[in-house]
């Protein structure tokens, strides 16, 4: 079950790449998140019941919490995918295990042990060879990396707002999701307003719409609402700790979807996502080592590309 959600989100940058020529990435997010904002209330709904959509005074929170996950996470990393390699936008997103150890230390005022802070840089320079392709100077010449930056940017967001489930104890992760997604999709809806208004965005017309069902579908049926479903059953039954470790076919898969596509990486591109991988293993041990995660328990594993989580402390993400 993780192995199947860990590649579907690897083919979904892929599967996506093709929808930036005709929506942008205002109203891409706009219809991902609101499409899968009221499946998610229906699915909270029917698992516990209609009292769960209170939001029990905490609604400004929540909306804030759900701007940075589902407004910045998305709009950030559809943005960033317009001018990167999806293969490229695949390893970010990957690499969230490894920034909420960095959140987690900075919040706390306290370094990681050695092996998660080891973790951490290989994971950061295995990013930085796969986006320069091997040429690190290129970075700070202006010839690679922005929409890369853009999209660990909007990782980082999503960081923050997995951490943010820690001010919800006794809620299940479906709730918590759930409530904060409703109410950052008035975030993105206001945004998409002033994409409008500023000649940024534009509504795609039926035909599009239409011609772009498949890519839709996948986008929010498949790496949405079965990956954040598939993803917490199977975190459930392996523990987070050692689920965590199929993060490493997301970008796995990404390449083999380049590959498939006929284009060849080069070795410092292999190399970088070794390097990654190796990181997350590294992480994932540390944590097994001590008997918990790398990450507080608090904290969320954020996996992902918009709204997929390893749940670390209550089920049902």
């Amino acid at each position: 079950m993780l192995a199947g959600t860990a590649v579907a989100w690897g083919g979904m940058f892929a599967v996506t790449k093709p929808l930036m020529g005709v929506v942008d990435p205002f109203t891409l997010t706009l219809l991902r998140y609101g499409v899968t904002a009221p499946v998610f209330l229906v699915l909270l709904v029917l698992v516990e019941g209609v009292g769960a959509l209170r939001l029990e005074g905490r609604g400004w929170r929540l909306w804030w919490l759900g701007t940075l996950g589902f407004a910045g996470f998305g709009v950030l990393a559809f943005l960033g995918l317009r001018v990167a390699q999806p293969e490229h936008a695949a390893v970010i997103p990957a690499t969230m295990p490894l920034i909420a150890v960095a959140v987690a230390a900075w919040r706390a005022r306290r370094w990681p042990a050695g092996r998660v802070l080891l973790a951490v840089a290989l994971g950061l320079a295995g990013v930085v060879l796969v986006v320069t392709r091997g040429a690190p100077l290129a970075l700070v010449q202006g010839g690679a990396g922005r929409g890369e930056a853009l999209i660990f940017i909007g990782a980082a967001l999503w960081v923050f707002y997995t951490l943010g489930a820690a001010a919800f104890p006794g809620w299940s992760g479906l709730r918590y999701t759930a409530l904060s997604c409703a109410l950052g999709v008035l975030t993105i809806l206001a945004l998409d307003v002033a994409a409008f208004a500023g000649g940024w965005a534009q509504w795609p017309g039926g035909a599009v719409l239409a011609g772009a069902w498949p890519e839709l579908g996948y986008l929010i049926g498949v790496a949405s609402v079965l990956g954040v479903l598939g993803w917490n059953a199977g975190m459930r039954a392996m523990g987070a700790a050692r689920g965590v470790l199929f993060i490493n076919l997301v970008p796995v898969t990404a390449f083999v979807v380049a590959v498939v596509g006929g284009r060849v990486p080069v070795g410092a591109e292999l190399a970088g996502v070794a390097l990654v991988i190796g990181a997350l293993v590294l992480n994932s041990l540390a944590g097994v080592a001590r008997g918990a995660g790398a990450v507080p328990r608090e904290a969320v594993v954020a996996a992902g590309c918009g709204a997929r989580k390893a749940e670390m402390v209550v089920p049902g993400r």
